[in-house]
């Protein structure tokens, strides 16, 4: 069964002309839930940071928010695609990353790619897949 997953508690981006992009914020098949790529806008306020340490911590909020509404949990993510504006944030990337995900038994699998991002003012972007929850999980 695939079935599409959406919260208001992470941000769904409307194009600035007020239509919804063509995606989901996530696919739930199978034991997997697939995100799309979650962006530093924070759902409450629709602010961005303009600190990159803070937009990769919302970032990764975010995506977490997402995965709970899809069943699943941080301790659960199992890969993350991870796209960054600028090479020279990498080791700050690294850093909140890493502390954001301390309290998981195992870190994501990754991948991190230095690239332009579409929207203005945002410097970083994460995809992500995790695993449900299974029994006695």
């Amino acid at each position: 069964m695939i079935e599409g997953i959406h919260t208001e508690n992470a941000p769904f981006v409307r194009f600035p002309d007020g239509t919804e992009p063509p995606l989901s914020q996530a696919i739930r098949v199978g034991d997997l839930v697939f995100t799309s790529g979650q962006g530093p806008l924070d759902p409450a306020t629709h602010a961005i940071p303009d600190d990159f340490a803070a937009q990769v911590r919302q970032v990764l909020h975010n995506l977490v928010a997402v995965f709970t509404a899809a069943g699943s949990r941080k301790d659960l993510v199992v890969k993350c695609t991870c796209y960054l504006d600028d090479r020279q944030n990498f080791t700050t990337f690294n850093e909140v990353y890493r502390d954001f995900f301390a309290d998981c038994p195992l870190l994501p699998a990754r991948t991190t790619v230095v690239t332009q991002l579409v929207r203005e003012g945002v410097r970083v972007e994460i995809d992500g897949v995790a695993a449900l929850p299974t029994a006695g999980q």
